[in-house]
């Protein structure tokens, strides 16, 4: 294996378990100390691959979205890829909630990781675009009236609401089954366009184009912005 990707490895090797300590630490934030120790590498190390704790963390929520956006690559019926969109949230939760708190903390208050914010930010766009011909062609299946930017705020809402309602442990005592709830989450959103059907010489998704060209435009801004 070539020194490129033995420190590639060790990045990734690096990102996997900083994610896990966040995780398991409760408050969303973990030393570089433990870090090293659990990884068995000298701090020193640790500052080859990132210049402080916070781009690490913008790391691994970029990370994270590019995790995403490859599952919603997945290329099979339009059903299916709404269902995982709402998965992606209610499958694991507390990471959901996580990596958004720790994005919204860094966004407020940190300054110098504009460049890693753009590289999430265009991450993002792309994965939007691919969310939207997913509804797009949902909705045409439906022959539903509903349009794309009103079905995607609301699986955003339902996969948000429902990510922070399976994250609460007050909650959780009341709920029952996870697994049942996640599936009723799912079949609301899968059933949500056919409440909104479509008159035979109506026009559907108006507002699709309008989404599609605005991404592009924010897409062209970011590639003409220098860091």
């Amino acid at each position: 294996m070539s020194r490129q990707h033995q420190f590639k490895a060790r990045e990734e090797n690096i990102l996997a378990m900083a994610e896990q300590l966040l995780l398991e630490s409760g408050d969303g934030d973990i030393t570089l100390d433990s870090l090293a120790d659990q990884l068995d590498l000298a701090k020193g190390t640790l500052y080859k691959h990132f210049s402080s704790k916070d781009e690490l963390y913008l790391r691994i929520i970029i990370r994270y979205e590019e995790q995403l956006f490859e599952i919603n690559r997945i290329d099979d019926c339009p059903s299916a890829g709404v269902a995982r969109m709402i998965f992606q949230q209610l499958f694991n939760p507390q990471k959901a909630m996580l990596l958004n708190q720790i994005e919204e903390r860094l966004a407020a208050s940190v300054t110098g990781l504009n460049r890693l914010f753009g590289e999430l930010y265009d991450i993002r766009r792309q994965r939007m675009k691919r969310l939207i011909d997913i509804i797009s062609a949902y909705l045409q299946e439906q022959h539903s009236n509903l349009s794309t930017r009103d079905y995607l705020s609301s699986i955003w809402a339902m996969g948000q609401g429902g990510a922070g309602l399976l994250n609460s442990s007050f909650y959780q005592r009341y709920l029952g089954r996870r697994d049942t709830l996640r599936y009723a989450f799912v079949q609301q959103m899968l059933e949500l366009p056919s409440h909104y059907p479509a008159a035979d010489d109506e026009v559907m998704d108006e507002d699709m184009q309008e989404l599609v060209e605005q991404i592009d435009t924010e897409s062209e801004e970011h590639r003409n912005t220098s860091y």
